[in-house]
C-alpha cells in the first residue's frame, strides 16, 4: 500500500508514533510528541487508555495512510483542531471546523469570571437572562448554559455557519441557547430584549495585525472573528453604546479583550454612563484579558 511504501519502517503503533513525532519536528510544528498521539489517536479511533496500552499493537494500514494524509497537511499549518474536528473547552469537547473560530484556554477565564460574579450578585438559582454575543463555536453560550441550566441563555452571531456548528454543540451537550442571527446586539434591540448578563468574545485585532498572525490562523480561522476594526475596538464601541438599551440595573458586563486594550474598553464602559464598577482580570500569562463592569450597585444583592 502507498502508506507501507511512503513509512516502510513503521509496524506498530509506536513507530507510527514515534515516526509521525519526526515528521511534525521537521516541518517546524510548536510540540510535535503532543500533536503527533492526537492525530495517531484520532486515526485509530482510540481514546488515551486503550492508546497508552497498545503502543506495541501493529499498525493498521488505512489507519497509517490517514495519519500520514493529516502530518502532511499539519505541515501546511492547517489548524489541528480543524482535521480532528473537536476542541475542548471547559472540560467539554466541542466540534469545529471552518467557519467558526477554534476557542482558546484563555476565553475560559471569561467564563470563569461571569459565573463567580453572577453569584456574587444574585442570589443562587436565580433565572437570569444573559447574552453572549458573537456565538462563534458555541463554547460560551453553551459552556454558560450547561454550568447554569436555569439561566436563559441567548446568543448571537452574524455568520449562519457559525449558528449551525454552534446548534451542533448545544444540541451534543444537551444545552438549552436560543439562537439569533444578525449584527451584534442588533437583534436584542429589534426585540426590545434586556439582559442580566452581557458577555462578548468579539473580534479583536487591529485590520493591520490580521495579516501578519500566524499561518495557520492566517490562513484557516475566519477573518470575521478575528478583524476588530483599524484599532480593534470597534466591536467594543458598539456594544458599549447599546449598554443603556439592553442591559438590566443590576447588571453585569464581561469582554475579552486583547494585548493592551483593557483600558480602552474600561473606558467605553464607563463612557456608556450605566456601568458602576470596572475590573480588568489578568490572564495565567499575566496578561490583562477580561474587563468586567457592573452595573446599579445600589440594587446589588449582597
Amino acid at each position: 500500500m502507498q502508506a507501507q511504501r511512503e513509512w516502510p519502517d513503521v509496524t506498530t503503533v509506536r513507530e507510527a508514533l514515534a515516526r509521525a513525532s519526526s515528521f511534525l519536528r521537521e516541518a517546524g510544528v510548536a510540540d510535535p510528541p503532543f500533536e503527533a498521539e492526537l492525530l495517531l489517536r484520532h486515526c485509530l479511533g482510540w481514546d488515551r487508555t486503550r492508546y497508552l496500552i497498545s503502543l506495541g499493537e501493529p499498525m493498521p494500514a488505512d489507519a497509517l495512510e490517514r495519519l500520514i494524509g493529516l502530518c502532511r497537511r499539519r505541515a501546511r499549518r492547517e489548524p489541528i483542531q480543524y482535521m480532528i474536528g473537536t476542541q475542548e473547552f471547559y472540560g467539554r469537547p466541542f466540534r469545529v471546523r471552518p467557519g467558526v473560530l477554534i476557542p482558546r484556554p484563555e476565553t475560559e477565564i471569561l467564563v470563569e469570571q461571569v459565573l463567580r460574579r453572577a453569584d456574587d450578585i444574585w442570589p443562587a438559582e436565580q433565572p437570569l437572562a444573559v447574552a453572549d454575543i458573537g456565538t462563534g463555536s458555541g463554547a460560551i453560550c453553551v459552556t454558560l448554559a450547561c454550568e447554569r441550566p436555569h439561566w436563559r441563555v441567548s446568543t448571537v452571531d452574524l455568520s449562519p455557519d457559525a449558528t449551525a456548528i454552534a446548534r451542533e454543540n448545544a444540541e451534543q451537550l444537551g444545552a438549552h441557547v436560543r439562537f439569533l442571527q444578525g449584527d451584534l446586539v442588533q437583534p436584542l434591540v429589534a426585540e426590545g430584549l434586556q439582559v442580566d448578563i452581557l458577555v462578548s468574545n468579539p473580534p479583536y485585532i487591529p485590520t493591520a495585525v490580521v495579516d501578519t498572525l500566524d499561518a495557520e490562523v492566517r490562513a484557516y480561522e475566519p477573518r470575521l472573528a478575528l478583524d476588530g476594526g483599524a484599532d480593534g475596538l470597534d466591536c467594543y464601541r458598539r456594544l458599549c453604546e447599546a449598554l443603556p438599551a439592553v442591559l438590566k440595573r443590576p447588571g453585569l458586563v464581561a469582554f475579552e479583550v486583547g494585548i493592551h486594550q483593557s483600558r480602552d474598553v474600561a473606558g467605553l464602559m464607563k463612557a456608556s454612563g450605566v456601568i458602576d464598577e470596572v475590573e480588568i482580570v489578568p490572564d495565567l500569562a499575566g496578561i490583562e484579558r477580561v474587563v468586567v463592569g457592573r452595573a446599579g450597585l445600589s440594587t446589588l444583592h449582597r
